[in-house]
């Protein structure tokens, strides 16, 4: 976890309620995973309903990404994409609190071969991905197949929830997590043979340098993968993770992207190509909840 200026300590009588929200939470770990995912089905259709402006952006991506929807098939993709996300949210409280290493033995892997190859080159990994909605649960999924693990996030603003979450992660093959500001620390652990998920398809509002096209939207992105591949040489795999119907997993890794870091247009269209493909095939399990588009080019309707 990283360090992180809190003007409270965490014992605090303000952060009670949150440390009431980490015991429920840790409660619903303890169930078995059959009953976690059956919970998430059900909550995912009563939120689907009831959390209307949520609804609501996810309407508005699908209505932007998949246009040859009636609205009935877009009204059954977005209550299927709230049960595969609130599913998710529950898979990650097992991978917080629970054993993973059924899921792990278990899981079907395509292109590990490709990893393989990038680990001999000897000049780290920069995994990209997407965000899909067995969430946390893909990092052991991951990272079992990695020597050296490591990941970028977005620490959570109240740092009881975040100790929950960084710890929760952590217990995992001792991962290495780092922050957008620890992007320096982030790439020397590349130059020294690491591998690190990098999930690229956020709207990072003012961060935003380049528009590329996803789903023929074109969609904010930043050219910072691209610096990172150039300035640390390591080599770049798009990855996905997923949930079977049968209630397994897959992760599948693609081949080396060869020239990645050279052209961040480029670059940008690599991931955005790989991450809207895998969407295709598994439409319900991308997060469609996030404002994917809120961050538009010059003169271009909003989405929301």
């Amino acid at each position: 976890m990283s360090k992180r200026k809190v003007s409270r300590p965490l014992w605090h009588p303000g952060f009670w309620p949150s440390w009431a929200v980490v015991f429920v939470l840790y409660l619903l770990a303890q169930l078995p995973m059959a009953t976690k995912r059956s919970w998430g089905r059900k909550l995912g259709g009563v939120f689907s309903r009831k959390l209307r402006s949520r609804a609501r952006v996810v309407d508005a991506n699908l209505a932007a990404c998949m246009p040859e929807l009636t609205e009935q098939q877009r009204q059954q993709l977005m209550t299927a994409s709230f049960e595969s996300c609130t599913q998710g949210v529950f898979e990650s409280l097992h991978s917080w609190w629970g054993d993973t290493r059924p899921w792990q033995q278990a899981a079907e892997v395509v292109g590990l071969e490709h990893v393989q190859e990038a680990l001999d080159r000897g000049r780290g990994v920069l995994l990209i991905g997407g965000h899909y909605s067995i969430l946390d649960l893909a990092l052991p999924l991951v990272a079992c197949h990695l020597p050296k693990p490591g990941y970028m996030y977005r620490p959570n603003n109240n740092p009881v929830i975040d100790r929950m979450i960084e710890q929760g992660r952590r217990r995992h093959f001792g991962i290495q997590p780092f922050t957008k500001r620890e992007l320096r620390g982030m790439m020397d652990f590349l130059r020294g043979g690491g591998q690190v998920w990098y999930g690229c398809d956020q709207d990072f509002g003012r961060r935003t340098d380049l528009f590329a096209p996803f789903f023929g939207v074109d969609t904010g992105c930043i050219s910072t993968p691209t610096h990172i591949a150039r300035e640390t040489g390591a080599a770049v795999i798009c990855v996905s993770h997923l949930r079977n119907e049968d209630g397994n997993y897959r992760i599948e890794f693609s081949a080396i992207k060869e020239g990645f870091g050279e052209c961040p247009q480029q670059d940008a269209a690599t991931w955005n190509g790989f991450i809207e493909d895998t969407v295709r095939r598994y439409p319900d399990q991308y997060w469609w909840l996030h404002k994917r588009f809120k961050t538009r080019p010059p003169g271009a309707a909003p989405v929301y």
